[in-house]
């Protein structure tokens, strides 16, 4: 390295330490380590900071999944669950929250107060079904979704298909986030809440009473800046054969969507497994109730979330695009929320030659107007 920089040019010689520096900074604050670990990791990957931070993290990584392994994570028989309505808890925030090596911060050393200076109007919404099912190269995949999360710095991140060592891998890598789960066992979706953004107020399970599935409906009552949230999830039934129950699943919804109070926007973001005819049959969307991708004016880059044509995870034989993955909105009486943008995520393969992902991520960005 150093006679890589003996032989450049003055001004690329600076610009070579000026970039370097900052890696080193960047790596410090990502992994809470001194300046002098980050430059033996990152000379020893070329100098390259997401290596750098992969060979980092990895020991944890595997630790995690293989003290966890799949098999205690699959749905195990449990009895039903009502309803249930819970005061906030912090997951990230206990005895156990490494606060060292396995913590993933989303910018520099004022992260704090950088955040906090941030527009109260502007949102960014993550929502990905990242596949934890599938045992194919989970760790590699886990570590893709978490560099995604990293990039991109979402206020609001909706997961589906989360199994326990997943949710033990984010609490241990996303601390700045608060993070939801919708249960414990088997699979579930998860909600994550940038601290320095995003207040918890409460959190709200609503089960899907007929579900062969395990799924159910996780919603969160939040504020930003003035404004109050309710932001919802869900992981609707799967496989054609199940519209019946995954059209009973989503009229809940509705229901639930109707039931928050005016003063609050309410934004939900999963797994719809819909067909757009499904919408149809139910009598579409309830009034007041938008979809993001409809409102954008239906952008052909962001239309297939689920496209066996370009995502080769799965390997089907068959060929398929569908917008399963959706996005809806209501406003409140008194704010707006606007959707300014919308894009895919997860595009590029891994190193392992997988998507994170069999599905594509949703990001969404909003503004909200007072």
């Amino acid at each position: 390295m150093a006679s890589e920089l003996n032989s450049s040019p003055v001004g690329n010689k600076s610009d070579v330490t000026k970039k370097r520096k900052l890696q080193c900074a960047e790596f410090a604050s990502i992994t809470s380590k001194d300046e002098a670990i980050a430059q033996c990791y990152l000379a020893e990957n070329d100098w390259d900071l997401e290596r750098a931070l992969n060979s980092f993290f990895e020991p944890d990584v595997e630790v995690v999944f293989v003290d966890t392994p799949l098999a205690s994570a699959l749905p195990q028989k449990r009895p039903r669950m009502e309803s249930i309505q819970k005061d906030c808890v912090d997951l990230t925030e206990t005895d156990e929250t490494p606060t060292t090596s396995t913590a993933i911060s989303t910018s520099g050393t004022n992260d704090k107060a950088s955040e906090e200076d941030k527009d109260n109007s502007q949102l960014t919404l993550v929502t990905w079904n990242i596949d934890g099912l599938d045992e194919s190269n989970l760790i590699e995949r886990a570590r893709g979704v978490c560099s995604y999360l990293a990039l991109y710095s979402p206020d609001v991140v909706f997961l589906q298909e989360v199994i326990p060592p997943y949710l033990i891998y984010l609490q241990k890598r996303a601390v700045s986030y608060n993070i939801i789960p919708g249960n414990d066992y088997g699979y579930f979706t998860v909600i994550m809440l940038k601290k320095s953004r995003v207040k918890l107020l409460k959190e709200e399970i609503t089960q899907f009473p007929t579900t062969s599935m395990m799924r159910n409906l996780l919603s969160v009552h939040v504020r930003v800046g003035g404004s109050d949230l309710c932001l919802m999830t869900s992981h609707l039934e799967s496989t054609r054969g199940q519209a019946k129950e995954r059209l009973t699943q989503l009229n809940t919804l509705f229901h639930k969507m109707k039931e928050v109070p005016e003063s609050s926007v309410v934004i939900y973001g999963g797994d719809t497994n819909l067909r757009d005819q499904e919408v149809t049959k139910v009598g579409g969307l309830p009034a007041g109730v938008v979809d993001v991708w409809e409102f954008l004016g239906k952008p052909e880059h962001c239309r297939y979330t689920w496209d066996t044509k370009m995502n080769s995870n799965k390997n089907a034989a068959y060929k398929c695009q569908l917008r399963f993955d959706r996005i809806l909105f209501r406003n409140a009486k008194g704010t707006h929320i606007i959707p300014q943008t919308m894009d895919l995520i997860g595009l590029d393969k891994l190193d392992c030659g997988k998507f994170p992902s069999d599905h594509w991520g949703l990001f969404c960005a909003f503004t909200l107007i007072l």
